[in-house]
């Protein structure tokens, strides 16, 4: 079951640049940094109420997020949700028909388990499922 949405992934080319407008704009600060090197990518967390924003620039020429910024450019990459039962909700979507990228859970940031379903079963939208271990 679904508990929420966990946060909002946005590819940026740099953290470092990006972080100004979150920090000077929205007056929000970010919380922490972490390279999660399963995914090629650096991770710049920032919270709005229940909710966070996670900045996601590529550590490699190789990662998901450097494919996604060289064919879309800088914006929304994806929305998490975060679940208490990850395994369950792969299957639901899996019995569903969804096209799954990870088919079993993989670690994320944070320390969570993540699995993502393709934007071609959910509308366009690459979608996230997360938990804690």
């Amino acid at each position: 079951m679904l508990k929420k949405i966990d946060h909002l992934g946005i590819a940026v080319k740099s953290i470092d640049e990006a972080r100004t407008y979150y920090e000077q704009v929205l007056g929000v600060a970010c919380e922490k940094t972490e390279v999660v090197e399963s995914q090629k990518v650096k991770t710049a967390f920032f919270s709005v109420g229940e909710t966070h924003i996670e900045l996601l620039e590529p550590t490699s020429p190789e990662s998901p997020i450097a494919k996604f910024l060289e064919n879309k450019g800088p914006g929304i990459h994806h929305i998490a949700y975060e679940t208490d039962d990850i395994d369950a909700q792969l299957e639901k979507a899996r019995k569903e028909g969804c096209r799954l990228i990870h088919e079993t859970p993989i670690e994320g940031a944070g320390g969570k388990k993540v699995a993502f379903l393709h934007p071609k079963s959910s509308g366009g939208v690459l979608t996230e499922f997360c938990s804690k271990k």
